[in-house]
């Protein structure tokens, strides 16, 4: 973040001076300025540079830099606005597409967005919505190590849905998944000539 000029830096021959009350003090000259920053014992800081005279201030400037940092750091924390995305389930989602889709839930958690699931049922499948209860609970056992519930399953006509929200260190949970993941890849044993039957022997 760049630093606005302070004291000495300050180029202009005059000033539109603010004191350290906060109070209008009006155009004096850059010397006049210094002065009475000097006689309070605090800093002269250009806070508005680009226009005819700059607007000054008389305050403390370190403390001054700390605050408008802090503030920065908020806004950019608040850029991040928290979306919630919608991933849709059948009721009876076969594995594959179970599986994309859980893998797409992982995503969005990543990107720090919460995740809404949804299972619709049509027709005669509203007569079984246990199965869209189960598949439910598999993604909040399958999920839970990286994510929390924040709404659990509610029914509404022909929808259930529920709610996750990632953990807030779900970068090192997951980094930590993946160290271990080749291990298991390792020493599952090959099946070479364990079927091939002896060849008949010649009497």
């Amino acid at each position: 973040m760049p630093k606005e000029r302070i004291n000495n830096q300050i180029t202009a021959e005059r000033v539109r001076l603010i004191g350290a009350d906060g109070k209008q003090i009006g155009v004096v000259s850059l010397k006049e300025a210094l002065r009475k920053a000097e006689e309070a014992d605090l800093d002269l800081v250009e806070i508005s540079p680009n226009v005819d005279p700059p607007v000054c201030r008389i305050l403390e400037f370190s403390k001054y830099y700390f605050q408008k940092e802090k503030k920065a750091k908020e806004a950019k924390k608040r850029q991040h606005e928290v979306e919630v995305k919608e991933i849709k389930f059948g009721p009876n989602t076969e594995e594959h597409d179970y599986n994309f889709k859980k893998n797409n839930a992982i995503k969005f958690f990543k990107q720090h967005n919460k995740v809404k699931f949804t299972v619709r049922f049509r027709g005669r499948q509203l007569a079984h919505k246990d199965l869209g209860y189960k598949v439910l609970e598999r993604l909040k056992e399958d999920l839970g190590h990286i994510a929390e519930t924040d709404q659990e399953a509610v029914a509404d006509r022909n929808l259930l849905s529920m709610v996750m929200s990632p953990k807030k260190d779900i970068e090192r949970i997951l980094r930590k998944e993946a160290e271990h993941k080749p291990e298991a890849i390792e020493a599952a044993p090959t099946e070479t000539n364990a079927m091939e039957s002896p060849a008949p022997t010649e009497e």
